[in-house]
């Protein structure tokens, strides 16, 4: 049986817009969302977004369904699952029930860090770990500007253990018209890699990129 369960952590990085779109476009596709959202995220979020979470995961589930449902998402409550931080009986916990695709977006350098170093002082952190060490499928979506010598490092050691290092970087041969355009061309990414359908932005050489130049 295929299992459309994903784990989705936003992290405390500038590029909350990344991780609503990501969480409304799995939505959309009736994947079953297993959310966790740091406390610095909750700040970037309402900064950003203008979008003012609870800390009670319930109360912010609530939330979140009603801001995708005013978006035009049709979806199930039971469909995304918020989880708190210290939250250790929930599925994503443990290898013997979480699922086997984690992204985190956005990522912050701390849990970058945090990644690289094997640690797990929060769920977000267990749960990323759980997934590496099954052979499961992480992506991080990092976005920091300039990156130093360390994040470069822990980006390193992360992708030799097998995890997709996706940085906030959009593209622009789709010729976006709106900062909608420049994130859905992220998400659209986020999606190919995850194995599911996505039009959003035209692939390469089918319909936005000129022939010559």
């Amino acid at each position: 049986m295929t299992d459309n369960r994903i784990t989705v952590a936003i992290t405390g990085a500038s590029g909350a817009p990344y991780g609503l779109r990501l969480i409304e476009c799995l939505l959309a596709q009736k994947q079953k969302v297993l959310l966790l959202i740091s406390s610095a995220a909750r700040v970037v979020l309402a900064t950003e977004q203008n979008l003012k979470l609870s800390a009670a995961p319930q109360q912010a589930a609530e939330q979140l369904v009603d801001y995708f449902t005013q978006r035009g998402c049709v979806l199930s409550s039971q469909q995304l699952n918020v989880y708190s931080k210290e939250d250790w009986f929930s599925p994503v916990a443990s290898g013997s029930a979480a699922p086997k695709r984690m992204i985190i977006c956005p990522c912050s350098t701390s849990t970058l860090s945090a990644l690289a170093t094997g640690s797990s002082n929060t769920l977000i952190e267990r749960a990323a770990d759980v997934v590496m060490k099954e052979r499961g499928q992480l992506i991080v979506v990092p976005r920091e500007a300039p990156l130093s010598t360390l994040h470069l490092q822990n980006m390193l050691q992360l992708s030799q253990l097998g995890v997709t290092v996706m940085p906030a970087s959009p593209g622009f041969y789709h010729q976006p018209q709106s900062i909608d355009d420049l994130i859905d061309f992220m998400v659209a990414r986020m999606l190919d890699h995850l194995g599911l359908e996505q039009n959003l932005v035209s692939r390469w050489g089918y319909g936005n990129a000129k022939e010559s130049f």
